[in-house]
């Protein structure tokens, strides 16, 4: 194996000319906006950034596309990159001027430069920017909550962030791209306000501009393997490799060893990646893959892709592709769960899916009945979301197998989590993350919930940032700072759902300046969808424990009239 190093400028120049290209046996680019960001932190600040792994063939490979554009190679040699994707797309993406297109975004991102950053930032993942990535939920927080001195404190601090139209207009603030498409510092010199030689910041700020502009110049260690290694063997390489660092999921390394034993089948798995994205759920490919073994081999781990023929493999995709059909549109339709951010986790359509093919997609009323009272509880205590999820998910697995049901699956259930029904003391300490906030949304929307102002239904798709939902804290975190924690702040049990410009509105008041306009204007049936105590005596900081506790009994009674049985 050859060593050799090259610079970030002559490696985006490479991808660029199409010089190095990548193999069907890769993950496709997954990076969020934030981890964009923390690399060029740390190339800016020198820090070791690890090597690059590449194979230079003359072998007819199977590749795939990147996520940047790239030219025709002009070489009958091909250079792999099989380990420094992520890192040398946003690199490329960033310094070419090209928007990083990120999973987990609607939007392409662009980051911005601290041109008066402290001389010793704080650490880079202290905070994630206001607006930033739309992780897991469509669920968004209430940015009116912090105030415009504390999120700016909080900028202040860092030296990268992903844009924010606020942001942007501040002087010293400039963008990254622009940055790299000149090498001249007048513009930006101008734009914080610098107007001559003598000004203190001309130098410093020059001297930042420069050092930015070296990230070209980092060098990277490059790994080369020898021509004379097969593809077969290469694939072994990078799965060898990334198990030992850990660096990939075990589904990327699945992908690496079927894709070697089914040549050119990436396009197959994303084009059926893409029609299930137009139903609304946009999934990461690796639960496909996992569905995949699940059909081939009847239970979900991937140590067993191995020992599949391609023959076995093509079998399995074609029924698994029939049964996530069948998933899709049974949690659609039948358990109203519409979106993948009401999921606690995606697994469930694998159980679903496997549920429709052990019974031929042929259900009984009564089994369909059984089947979604199993979906709703099993995604309200998250089934598959706690402890050993794939053990779970075996265990159901197996019950299917063996011709066990709905019923055997609620059971399996109740084994694991005891009670079904929500008793009002689960909800206590919960906040957003937890997996019966989600089915408080569905509970709400099925009563008919809707934003205060607008009385538009409340709902995870709606156009405009007036209208897009929000979660809100009904006793907002700036009224209860002084008395309460974060944590308590966040209590399941204080927040609720309206529209981003309501939410904006309100801002920092308390319940009980509030409270009065919002009834008059919406009536008490708006917050009753909504299991909020409108009680006087409840409204003020000093009620807050007691507003927490009696809201807790109405959700957990509207959550079991929902979940039925």
């Amino acid at each position: 194996m050859a060593k050799a190093e090259e610079s970030v400028e002559e490696l985006v120049g490479m991808i660029e000319r199409g010089e190095l290209r990548l193999p069907e046996m890769q993950r496709r680019y997954v990076w969020r906006s934030t981890r964009v960001r923390d690399l060029i932190d740390s190339l800016y600040r020198g820090y070791p950034s690890g090597a690059i792994l590449l194979w230079e063939t003359d072998e007819a490979v199977p590749l795939q596309e990147m996520a940047v554009t790239q030219q025709t190679n002009p070489y009958q040699s091909t250079r792999l990159l099989l380990d420094g994707q992520q890192r040398l797309t946003s690199l490329s993406a960033v310094i070419r001027g090209e928007l990083v297109k990120v999973r987990g975004r609607k939007k392409p991102i662009e980051l911005l430069f601290n041109l008066d950053h402290p001389d010793h930032p704080a650490m880079v993942t202290e905070v994630e920017e206001e607006g930033g990535d739309d992780e897991d939920d469509d669920l968004t927080d209430d940015e009116a909550d912090s105030s415009e001195d504390e999120l700016q404190k909080r900028f202040d601090r860092m030296t990268f962030v992903v844009t924010t139209r606020k942001l942007e207009q501040l002087s010293q603030w400039v963008k990254v791209t622009e940055v790299f498409k000149t090498d001249s510092d007048a513009g930006f010199l101008k734009h914080a306000g610098v107007s001559s030689f003598d000004d203190p910041n001309y130098e410093r700020y020059s001297q930042r501009l420069a050092r930015l502009r070296g990230i070209r110049k980092y060098a990277y260690r490059m790994d080369v393997l020898e021509r004379r290694l097969s593809y077969d063997e290469v694939t072994e390489i990078f799965v060898r490799v990334n198990s030992l660092g850990a660096k990939l999921r075990s589904s990327d390394l699945a992908l690496a060893q079927i894709t070697a034993k089914w040549r050119n089948s990436l396009k197959t798995f994303e084009a059926f990646q893409h029609e299930c994205g137009k139903t609304g759920f946009d999934l990461d490919l690796g639960l496909y893959l996992k569905n995949l073994i699940v059909f081939t081999t009847g239970q979900s781990r991937f140590l067993t892709v191995g020992n599949q023929r391609r023959e076995a493999l093509q079998a399995g995709w074609t029924e698994s592709c029939r049964g996530m059909e069948f998933a899709l549109n049974f949690l659609k339709n039948n358990a109203a769960i519409d979106s993948p951010a009401l999921l606690s986790s995606p697994f469930m359509l694998i159980a679903i899916a496997y549920y429709g093919h052990k019974r031929d997609y042929e259900l009984s009323p009564e089994e369909s009945e059984s089947l979604r009272y199993w979906v709703l509880v099993a995604n309200a205590k998250g089934r598959y979301s706690r402890g050993s999820t794939e053990t779970f998910l075996d265990q159901d697995l197996a019950t299917l197998r063996d011709g066990g049901g709905a019923q055997e699956m609620i059971d399996r259930l109740r084994q694991q989590v005891g009670r079904l029904d929500i008793a009002p003391e689960e909800l206590e300490g919960r906040n957003q993350r937890s997996a019966l906030f989600k089915t408080m949304f569905l509970a709400f929307r099925a009563a008919g919930a809707k934003d205060w102002r607008s009385q538009v239904a409340i709902a995870l798709e709606h156009s405009g940032s007036h209208h897009k939902l929000q979660f809100h804290h009904i006793f907002p975190k700036a009224v209860l700072k002084s008395g309460y924690t974060g944590r308590e702040a966040d209590d399941i049990a204080n927040l609720c759902f309206i529209a981003g410009k309501t939410n904006r509105q309100i801002s920092d008041k308390s319940p009980k300046q509030y409270f009065p306009e919002m009834i008059e204007k919406s009536g008490l049936a708006a917050f009753e969808a909504q299991c909020i105590p409108t009680e006087p005596s409840l409204l003020g900081i000093e009620g807050y424990k007691t507003f927490l506790q009696q809201r807790r009994g109405v959700v957990a009674q509207r959550l079991n009239q929902f979940l039925g049985r």
